[in-house]
């Protein structure tokens, strides 16, 4: 008898939250219109009066993610004076890319050349082309785009050791050039990732980078050889810092905040900040590198000193085609699979409103979303999660569009 009244009561509890759900799910129409519309008006007016706006994305495969994310960004832009785009990429990219917004100089494909490799996509032109006009329009206010990430190394950083190498010790050049030239592959396609494809030549990379330096340093001393060692130091931070050097994705995102606090703070501009579910998230993750320890994202960080003027918003989606993979209808332990029970093609909820008891115990327990990267494997599925220890505590906002379709690569970008 117990039994068959806690079942009754937990289908009592999963038909008030359907309920709850259908009723304040707010649709849209649109994952990727140019125009703003009346379907995200009131969501853009919630977002509006933030400083810093979280803009989380649960895969960086999905057109339709990316789509809503920049339609909403342009609302932003031009109704409530956000000037700032941050972006989960180097600071040397990031300067490339203002460079490119402020100024129209080359193009915006060739401004994404050396970018972290998920956003060298013609959608990212695309948003980067928009903004290009937008500050033609706007002279005097532009919008900027910041890389929250250290400097990092960049291919061009392997051509100027080994031009150094090559003119100052050509005996050398073959000895070092062997270490170099298979990690520098890391750029176009990350070590991690190679490992996943079965495409990895098998030495960790940041044993070939170590073995380069030592190499380097044996090198005679002259007037350019500084020069081409920052390049090189660079290049070891680089592969020792990488998901596959450090042995997971968990890294310190404390300077990413301060980097996007500090921006604000000098510019006082408002900001849209575009990463991962797990870097927007306003609170630390319960899915660190061991068992029950925790991640910090950038949103924890920011939401520590922005309080209520950081807003979080988690852009997920039930099922679809990756372009790497298809993505099938998530498991039914993830907010995904909860999300799905309203039957649009694309809504969104404000986890702040009025909700009845049945809906309170979800908004506040633990949660898991669906969170797809470049390693996915739709035989490992139930792995391939983000966890919360609060939904309502971690994002304001929840988008959740039915079906995917993938991201165009750019060209430099497709294998």
């Amino acid at each position: 008898m117990g039994s068959t009244l806690a079942s009754s009561e937990s289908n009592t509890g999963t038909s008030g939250l359907r309920e709850w759900l259908r009723a304040r799910a707010q649709p849209i129409f649109d994952t990727h219109s140019n125009s703003i519309g009346s379907d995200i008006a009131a969501l853009a007016e919630r977002l509006g009066s933030a400083t810093v706006v979280g803009l989380g994305e649960s895969t960086r495969f999905s057109r339709q993610t990316f789509g809503l994310r920049e339609r909403v960004f342009r609302v932003l832009v031009e109704q409530y004076g956000f000037r700032t785009l941050a972006v989960q990429d180097s600071a040397r990219s990031g300067e490339r890319l203002d460079a490119y917004v402020r100024t129209g100089t080359g193009g915006p494909e060739s401004a994404l050349a050396d970018a972290w490799r998920p956003t060298r996509t013609a959608e990212m032109a695309a948003a980067l082309a928009w903004i290009r006009e937008f500050n033609g329009e706007h002279p005097n206010d532009p919008v900027r785009i910041l890389g929250v990430e250290p400097p990092r190394a960049e291919s061009s950083d392997y051509d100027v050791v080994l031009d150094y190498v090559r003119q100052y010790a050509p005996d050398r050049l073959a000895a070092i050039e062997s270490h170099l030239g298979p990690i520098r592959t890391a750029h176009q396609i990350d070590e991690h990732v190679q490992r996943h494809q079965g495409i990895h030549p098998g030495r960790p990379f940041i044993e070939d980078a170590r073995d380069a330096l030592v190499l380097f340093e044996k090198l005679p001393v002259t007037t350019e050889s500084e020069n081409a060692l920052t390049h090189l130091r660079l290049i070891v931070d680089f592969h020792e810092k990488s998901v596959a050097g450090q042995g997971g994705f968990a890294r310190d995102e404390r300077p990413a905040a301060q980097r996007v606090i500090e921006w604000q703070r000098d510019t006082g501009a408002k900001i849209a900040y575009w990463d991962g579910i797990a870097h927007t998230a306003a609170l630390p993750l319960g899915d660190g590198p061991a068992e029950n320890s925790e991640f910090r994202g950038t949103g924890s960080y920011l939401r520590e000193h922005f309080g209520a003027r950081y807003v979080s918003v988690a852009i997920g989606f039930h099922h679809g085609d990756l372009g790497m993979a298809m993505a099938p209808e998530p498991l039914s332990d993830l907010v995904d699979a909860t999300l799905g029970m309203v039957d649009l093609p694309a809504f969104y909820i404000d986890l702040h409103s009025d909700a009845p008891k049945s809906a309170q115990q979800w908004l506040h327990e633990p949660a898991k979303l669906r969170t797809i990267s470049g390693i996915y494997d739709p035989a490992k599925d139930a792995t391939a999660h983000t966890t919360v220890r609060s939904l309502v505590d971690a994002y304001d906002v929840l988008v959740h569009i039915r079906e995917t379709s993938p991201v165009h690569w750019l060209p430099q970008a497709s294998s």
